[in-house]
């Protein structure tokens, strides 16, 4: 590996760069390492700084719109943050858009259990416990899921 950076592969980085921002966005450890299969490490950092320079990359506005997105199918605010602190985002970041987020969870919540319980009580601590797993692999906090289950407890 050379310091030096090599303006075709500058180039080359870049158009692939464009190409998978295209498609979706993408946090820049996720470029990084989807770049690093092709290219020159080194030579992949200078670009990434151009593109964010340029406002074509950006942490904050893939956070905002994974955060919607992943919100509107069902999944709570502590499986948004892991998801995200796994894609590279910064914990305060985070948490910021997390809490910018128009949703209520406890309403979300509700939603999801709705959809995937139906309206019926649960009517032993196994069907009881089953849901509140579920709730919680979802990404729905305890003192939410605990509210749900004494809502839905018919024992």
């Amino acid at each position: 590996m050379t310091d030096v950076v090599d303006s075709d592969e500058a180039t080359a980085i870049e158009r692939r760069a464009l190409r998978l921002l295209a498609s979706r966005e993408h946090t820049r450890l996720e470029l990084r390492r989807k770049l690093a299969r092709h290219h020159d490490e080194v030579q992949i950092g200078p670009v990434l700084d151009e593109l964010e320079r340029r406002r074509l990359l950006s942490d904050a506005r893939f956070a905002e719109n994974y955060v919607s997105q992943r919100s509107r199918r069902g999944y709570g605010p502590l499986r948004l943050s892991a998801e995200l602190t796994d894609k590279g985002v910064d914990r305060e970041l985070a948490t910021r858009c997390i809490d910018d987020v128009a949703v209520d969870w406890s309403d979300l919540l509700l939603e999801v259990a709705m959809r995937k319980f139906g309206d019926e009580p649960a009517t032993d601590r196994q069907a009881l416990a089953r849901r509140g797993r579920f709730l919680q692999q979802r990404g729905f906090p305890v003192s939410l899921v605990g509210r749900y289950l004494d809502r839905v407890r018919a024992f």
